[in-house]
Order: C-alpha cells, then structure tokens, then sequence
C-alpha cells in the first residue's frame, strides 16, 4: 500500500531511523541509494514503476513490479441525453436519510463532478435495497437542490415481482415532433427508428422520419402516415424500455397499437408488422372520407339501442370504459344518433379522424387486406397477448387472417381487456405512446386505488424527464433494471462516491451479572472453593468444578488490577489444597 501511494503522489518517502549503511554494500559505485528525505519521483517520460521485495525467513522469495494507472482520458460524448436519474438505497429509511445527507455534502465539496459518471457509479456500483430513492437532475447544481425536495421520488420495493403491462397507444395521440429529443440523443432509439425508416421506404411516398420531425406540409395526420409513424415510434419505445431491463409480462394495444403489441410479443417480424400496417393505412385512406367517429358518454347497452335502427351505417367502435363508447359510422347516421342522444341529455364528443374506423365503411377494404395478410408469417405470442376483439387472452385464433380482417372492423374491448390485466394480477401499467392517451381510461375501468400508472411521452414535457421519471417509479417500486444497459450507449467511467452509511449498533453478548444456574447451595459445597466433584469414567484424572463470582465470593471484588477482577494466586493454592484434602485425605503433601 505505501508503493502505491508513492506511485499516486509521485513522491518517495524516505526511509525511517537511517542513519549508517553497511559498509560491504558500496553505494557509491552503483545506481542505489537509500532515500532518506522526501524527494519527487523522477520517471525521465516512461511510466512510473516501483518494486515491493520480500525475501522472508520462511523461504519466501518474491519481488512485485508495480505501474502507474493508465490516465484518465477525457470523455466527451458525441451524442448524450441531456438529464440523468440518480438512484440510492438502504435497508432502512434512517440510514437512507443519511446516505442523502452525504450525498449532498459530497455535491457541495465535489461540484465539478460528471453528473453523468456519478449517476454511472451510483446506479451500476451499489447494491440495491429495498428502501429507495430516485432523482432526476440535468446538473450537479439540481441534483443539489432536488435531494433536498421532499417530492423526490422515494418509496419501499415490493418483495414480490412487478406485473408490468405494457399498453400501445392507437390512433389519434400522434403530433409532429413525437419523440424527437430520443431520436437526437438515444442511440438505441435512434437506431431502432432508422431501422423502421428503412423498411418503410418500400411503402411511402415521403421518408418517415421527414413526415415526424421535419414535414412541412403536416402529412403525419395522414392515415396512410399515421399508422405506421405511431407503430414505429411506440416499436423503439418498447425496444428501449426492454433495452433497460423492463420487459413486460402482458401486452395491449388499442386498435393500432395492437399491431405493435403483437410485433413485441412474436406474432410476426417487425418487416411483416410494418408491411401489414403500412398497407393497412394505405387501403383505409383510399376509402371515401364520408364518415366519423364521436365518443359517447354512456353505457354501451344505452348507446347500443340508439343506434340499433342504423346498424348498417353505425357501429360501436371501442368500449373504452363503463360509460365510454365510441360509435362510427356515416355522417348522416351519426348526426342523428347525436341529436336522439342529446335529447336523451347524453353528452358526446366529436373525434378528430380522417375516416370511420370500426366500422361498416371499412369493409370494402378487407377482401384487399386479407390477402396481404396472407403473405406474412404468424407465430403464437411469445409474451402474454391481450386481445381487442374478445378482451381476453389471445388465442392461436390470433394467427389467421380472418382474426386481423375483423380486427378492421370489430369494435376494441378496451375496458374489458383492463379487467383482464386486473384478474392477472398486473399491477403496473407503462404506455407506450407518443402521449398518456390510455392510463386516464385505463384507471377509470380499475378500481381507484389499484395500478401504478406510468408514460413513456408526454407531450409538451421534455423527452427525458417523462422517461426517467416514469424509470424511476418503477426503481422505488423494486423493478430490476439493467443500469449497465441503461448507459450502454455512452461512454462511462467510475468515481469516488459516498459509501454506505452503517447503522452502528452493538451486537455483543453481555455477560449476566448472575448466573443462578450454576450456583450450589453452601450446604452442598465440597469446600468454600470448590463446588462439586465430577466423575469421568475415560479420564483416570480427578476434575473439581467451581465458579467464581462477587455475588458468591465477596473478596473477589477487593483484588483489582486496573479495575479487573483478577482471582488471586492463594485462591488457586486453596483450591488445590482443598482438592487433595477431598482425594488423599487429611495426610500431608507437597506442592
């Protein structure tokens, strides 16, 4: 150890108590020396080394050359995510506290430390209890301050494995600019974007990252676009997620989202699932723009007789909650329906959509889209499946053509696909999507306190800070994440950071100050010294038991060296003449 805090401070210290060297050794003649003051450590441009010799009296013959550390280069990431996620724990809320208060007094004395490196060592170098804290911070400064704010994220792990569900969000959440910040500053992301970018340019006219991030003309309200930008966008989400160690025991999606759900859980390739849900948009934006779609806030048995006299021209579209339904259908149909519903002092609300989704005015795909699906290869789910069309769990049924053809025009059973997640025991319910479209209708079809809730996107709130907010969550709540997945795509290195602040507490077993057990009666006693003889039948010795303590034996308390107890030698000559008096008799004898 002092080597190698001579190689870390580049000085050697000088040798204790030298005074003269031996005179058969001839210093002068040779390169060595013996240093006896503080001196630099001279290395004339190569590396610093230094050697530990031990030659022991045993026969150990062994000599050790060490070498500097490499320097630290400095690291400059060309791509990196502007905000970070710190993340503590303990195995109780004291000692987490304190570790926190170290924390920021190591801030405070540390101010130029990498946020990023920090964060790096305290998520991948730390074992992780089940008292736990997660911050998010885009500096030193920050993170400061929000160690100190008492909305940080904190919370005791669940013992038992997360039931995570992850739900795809459908049509209509999609706004230019969706995931952008990701795109620049994710590498995984980015990749698994360009990825779909490619594939699609068989089935685009425009580029899809130009339709998302840098299209004038506003085309990603196109349904051709629509469909498959949220597939693509919501495919690297997912992949992202999974990247880090979060991998979902159910998938759902609503509408379109199913058909990511399904690519997720090993229904078809990724170039299959973008193929059919290319072609999917493109055959429904050839249909004639003569329909609409309204949210109805009521229950679907009410809905359903009011628009049983335009069953050919309306249907219901999706099931979103008890008192959530949406009709599609013709315009003329549904402006009916809306005035009878109205009078009836039912509210509804227009939706913003191209076409009639879900219903009649769809069919004249399917004959078209049912081929298409003919052409790609469907496996059983690898990942538990919620279905639209039934609620339930998917079944092989999920891999026909017919299944997906009335998927185009069957209403989405979203409330009942909720209760399904319910009775399986999900607990936490992360959307993957451009925005929180499904967790609002998610909660309102569960129990009020039931399910954790947590987006991916959030629009209008920086990329980043929805994410890990959303990371962090799941962190408190004792998911298992791959923090050195986490950083894979950026350059790392480890620092100093505070350690484990122990909970000092005294384990040792103190003595009694009797020991009732083990006392004889003074009746019963052999001698004052000696308590009992033992009879040992393998032993041809005669063995005497006592037990000396103050409680018994007053005197001991009076014979003290440095304020111990410490029996005295006439004691022992007692007991050992007591001992012979009890074995020979009272005859003499000589010690």
């Amino acid at each position: 150890m002092k080597t190698v805090l001579a190689l870390y401070h580049k000085q050697i210290p000088p040798s204790l108590h030298f005074e003269n060297h031996n005179p058969q050794i001839d210093f002068a003649n040779s390169p060595f020396y013996v240093n006896t003051q503080l001196r630099d450590f001279q290395n004339n441009g190569t590396p610093y080394r230094a050697g530990v010799n031990s030659l022991g009296i045993g026969g150990t013959n062994a000599h050790l050359i060490l070498e500097e550390a490499p320097a630290i280069a400095h690291i400059n990431n060309e791509i990196e995510r502007p905000k970070h996620l710190l993340t503590l724990s303990a195995k109780s809320k004291t000692a987490l506290h304190e570790l926190v208060q170290r924390y920021k007094q190591f801030l405070l004395n540390h101010p130029k430390t990498s946020l990023a490196d920090l964060c790096f060592t305290a998520n991948t170098g730390r074992v992780h209890f089940e008292h736990r804290l997660a911050v998010v911070a885009d500096s030193i400064q920050q993170l400061r301050q929000n160690l100190s704010d008492i909305r940080v994220q904190s919370g005791q792990s669940n013992e038992n494995r997360l039931n995570i569900a992850f739900l795809f969000t459908g049509q209509g959440a999609q706004y230019v600019g969706m995931g952008r910040q990701l795109y620049e500053t994710q590498p995984t992301f980015r990749q698994t974007l360009d990825r779909c970018d490619e594939i699609l340019r068989d089935y685009l006219e425009q580029p899809l990252l130009n339709v998302l991030y840098s299209s004038p003309d506003n085309k990603l309200d196109e349904t051709a676009y629509t469909q498959p930008a949220l597939f693509a966008l919501e495919y690297a989400l997912a992949e992202l997620w999974q990247s880090w160690g979060i991998k979902p025991t159910y998938v759902m999606g609503h509408s379109v989202g199913e058909y990511v759900a399904a690519c997720v859980a090993g229904v078809f390739s990724l170039e299959d699932g973008l193929k059919l849900i290319a072609e999917r948009a493109r055959l429904m934006q050839a249909l004639p723009r003569d329909g609409e779609m309204v949210t109805v806030f009521a229950s679907e048995a009410q809905v359903a007789t009011v628009i049983q006299p335009y069953i050919q021209q309306v249907s219901i579209a999706a099931i979103n909650g008890p008192e959530s339904i949406v009709i599609s259908g013709q315009h003329e149909a549904i402006a009916t329906i809306k005035a009878t519903l109205e009078s009836q002092g039912i509210k509804t609300k227009p939706l913003s959509v191209s076409h009639a989704f879900h219903s009649p005015l769809i069919e004249p795909m399917l004959p078209a889209f049912s081929h298409i699906v003919g052409e790609v290869t469907l496996s059983s789910p690898q990942i538990n499946l919620i279905s639209n069309l039934t609620g339930e769990l998917a079944t092989a049924e999920i891999t026909t053509s017919a299944y997906w053809c009335r998927h185009v025009t069957h209403p989405v059973k979203f409330a009942a696909s909720m209760e399904t997640l319910s009775k399986q025991g999900c607990d936490v319910f992360v959307e993957i999507g451009p925005k929180p479209a499904l967790l609002g209708m998610g909660h309102q079809c569960l129990p009020e306190d039931m399910g954790v809730w947590l987006p991916s996107l959030r629009q209008g709130v920086d990329d980043w800070q929805q994410f890990l907010q959303s990371l962090g969550e799941l962190y408190v709540r004792g998911a298992t994440i791959d923090w050195t997945g986490f950083d894979r795509d950026y350059q790392r290195r480890r620092v100093a950071l505070p350690t484990y602040p122990f909970q000092r507490q005294r384990y040792w077993l103190e003595r009694p100050t009797a020991r009732r057990e083990m006392t004889v009666p003074a009746e019963t006693k052999l001698h004052p010294l000696l308590d009992k003889k033992i009879p040992l039948p393998l032993l041809k010795e005669t063995v005497f038991e006592t037990y000396f303590h103050r409680d018994k034996l007053s005197f001991l308390a009076d014979h003290l060296i440095y304020d111990k107890m410490v029996s005295s030698g006439a004691s022992y000559i007692s007991m050992i003449l007591g001992a012979v008096e009890l074995t020979f008799g009272t005859q003499g004898c000589v010690l």
